[in-house]
């Protein structure tokens, strides 16, 4: 898999996951669950775009990790 390849399934994710909260009911739950996904459904994309521009390894190691809590908390 390559960069690229991984930056368009990342996008494609978060896609789904607006999709997904657009489709929860209008009330107090829908609402408060519905913007929590968002957050960490959508920002491993931006975060993994950083990380391909780290400034260095320990940099980009350290915004993967963010990508990979982001994603653990939206399966979550």
């Amino acid at each position: 898999m390559t960069t690229d390849d991984l930056k368009k399934r990342l996008k494609i994710f978060a896609l789904r996951i607006i999709k997904l909260s657009e489709s929860l009911p209008n009330n107090i739950t829908g609402k408060t669950l519905g913007n929590q996904i968002i957050r960490s459904g959508t920002s491993p994309g931006a975060n993994y775009r950083s990380a391909c521009l780290g400034k260095s390894d320990k940099d980009c190691l350290n915004k993967l990790k963010i990508v990979e809590e982001e994603l653990d908390e939206t399966l979550y």
